[in-house]
């Protein structure tokens, strides 16, 4: 299911969605918050360049919205049901959420808008 050659690998380690050899970010780490987003040009082992067009990655501002609701919606399940908090506590423990795991959202949300228009290529991979 993770391995390589599927959608889910490509999205959920940021590597190139065209080969799965290389991350497409510049700093694999998404809390380095000065190169959070910073990607390369084009990949190193299939030259896939990574920004289609101008401003490509604007779309995924609304995976990223989607992505956001499904955080806050574990936070608040977490929050309600596990530790049967408060109102307070619970809109707490959303933005809280929101905030530390920003990070992630926005690349996992260009991971998944770049997956949806490309796609493995099986053989652009080194032996």
């Amino acid at each position: 299911m993770f391995k390589k050659g599927t959608k889910l690998y490509s999205i959920l380690s940021g590597s190139c969605p065209k080969c799965h050899q290389e991350s497409m970010y510049t700093n694999t780490n998404p809390y380095n918050l000065y190169e959070a987003l910073s990607m390369h040009e084009k990949c190193s082992n299939c030259k896939t360049k990574y920004k289609i067009e101008p401003s490509f990655f604007y779309g995924s501002m609304y995976v990223s919205y989607a992505v956001s609701v499904a955080f806050a919606v574990a936070a608040f399940v977490i929050a309600h049901f596990v530790f049967k908090a408060g109102i307070n506590m619970v809109f707490v423990s959303i933005v809280g959420c929101l905030v530390v795991f920003m990070p992630i959202i926005l690349r996992l949300s260009r991971n998944i808008w770049i997956n949806i228009f490309m796609h493995y290529d099986k053989n652009l991979v080194k032996k």
